[in-house]
């Protein structure tokens, strides 16, 4: 008896994550998982254009850690507007992405979780609507719909059907229309002493 609840302890240390908000200590181990679970184009994608030279949403960049505190998965999500409404005003909104999950830990419920997570505190920080680019059978489960986003374009090619909209407020793209534009803080680029 006392293997198998050794056998079991073990199972769910291993299987054991949390998510938590990522800090500066995590950049090289996410910009590496990145670039494993992406592959070498993932900068040049249309959505990458929205997110170059700015950090992301306050309080929205989220990473899951394994049992050990190791980054197994990632989420970040973007200030942008989402075209203009009816009146010319320009729509707040959020670009998610990317979303990733070490190969090692799939199929545990990682990205379901950091989706659930992010979805959950960009609602809590009183955000009207979520965009992304993916794959539609994926995102439905969380409420994401391509008829939100039918009016918006991204900037550079993309696919329609890929282009998915979720409403954290009722009716906050209603007439949203127009291409996306990055509009989050700024990265700070460090000043260069001039020699004197």
């Amino acid at each position: 008896m006392a293997a198998v609840l050794d056998s079991v302890r073990a199972f769910f240390a291993q299987n054991a994550f949390t998510i938590d908000t990522e800090n500066p200590g995590d950049v090289v181990a996410r910009e590496n998982l990145l670039d494993r679970a992406m592959g070498p184009n993932r900068r040049r994608k249309s959505s990458e254009t929205l997110r170059r030279g700015r950090v992301p949403a306050e309080g929205l960049a989220l990473v899951a850690r394994d049992a050990d505190g190791h980054v197994i998965g990632t989420v970040r999500l973007w200030n942008v507007e989402a075209g203009v409404s009816r009146d010319g005003v320009p729509i707040e909104a959020l670009m998610l992405g990317p979303l990733a999950v070490d190969g090692h830990h799939e199929g545990r419920g990682i990205g379901g979780a950091l989706m659930r997570a992010a979805i959950g505190e960009a609602k809590s920080r009183g955000h009207g609507a979520i965009l992304l680019v993916g794959d539609a059978p994926y995102y439905e489960r969380f409420g994401f719909f391509a008829a939100k986003a039918r009016h918006l374009v991204m900037p550079g090619p993309f696919e329609r059907d890929r282009f998915l909209a979720l409403e954290l407020k009722e009716g906050w793209l209603d007439g949203a229309a127009g291409m996306l534009v990055g509009s989050g803080r700024k990265l700070a680029m460090p000043r260069l002493r001039r020699a004197a």
